[in-house]
């Protein structure tokens, strides 16, 4: 874990409540995709969680969703303004357990650190497909964006005004894969967990005190005991987890 001030380049909203934020500072902490870094905002007592989209050359890309004050705030900002970041902090996917054609699935803002992932499989030669999942059209980001790493990319609307109607796991019929990565709130993992029979990775969306440890106030039971999200997560292997 590495404090550092990291100042904003970009800031700009995807979609009506999802922004893009770019940041330039030390990166050299962020090791894996899945990590995480922790932002600390004016007046906010708490540091906010954010997953790390992109990391690379000394910048920082984060996508965000707007849903409470410390998101709100982050919204606001503008560049040249400076932000007291945590770097370096979780534990992020395994891409040694990938095998040729690996399969990544990302619900809403569970989709950015697929991103750095997609990114570091297709240099590997992987065959990747992502299939990324949102309510409606008007929610969809970053489609363009993992096409153009050269992955396979499907699209999963609930109300079906794009790509597949229903959810990720109706996107998911009929594709062979090797080994799946996955990140979204809980009743998609759940889903895909019950879905596939293949090997994954899931990583959790999950409200953190500290953010490194400290507090205890972010774990869950697995197979081999209680876990941190913050510390030993957010990615866990899927055999670990209990529901």
């Amino acid at each position: 874990m590495k404090q550092a001030i990291f100042e904003i380049t970009e800031n700009r909203p995807l979609t009506k409540n999802v922004f893009l934020m770019r940041l330039s500072g030390d990166t050299s902490d962020i090791t894996a995709s899945g990590q995480f870094v922790n932002l600390k905002l004016d007046g906010l007592f708490l540091r906010r969680p954010i997953s790390v989209c992109d990391s690379e050359d000394g910048v920082l890309t984060l996508i965000y969703k707007v849903v409470g004050r410390g998101t709100e705030l982050m919204s606001k900002m503008r560049p040249g303004e400076k932000i007291d970041i945590l770097t370096g902090l979780g534990n992020g996917y395994n891409l040694d357990k990938s095998g040729d054609a690996p399969l990544l699935v990302g619900g809403g803002v569970g989709v950015p650190p697929l991103y750095r992932l997609a990114k570091e499989l297709c240099a590997m030669g992987k065959d990747v497909t992502v299939i990324l999942g949102f309510n409606t059209k008007d929610e969809v980001f970053y489609e363009a964006e993992f096409a153009a790493l050269g992955a396979k990319v499907l699209v999963a609307t609930v109300d079906g005004s794009y790509g597949t109607k229903g959810f990720v796991t109706d996107a998911m019929k009929g594709l062979s894969y090797t080994y799946f990565y996955s990140c979204g709130p809980e009743p998609m993992l759940k889903a895909l967990y019950r879905a596939s029979e293949s090997d994954g990775e899931m990583s959790f969306e999950e409200r953190m005190g500290c953010g490194f440890g400290a507090c205890m106030g972010c774990s869950c039971k697995t197979v081999t005991g209680n876990k941190r999200i913050c510390k030993e997560g957010p990615v866990l292997a899927k055999e670990d987890i209990i529901w």
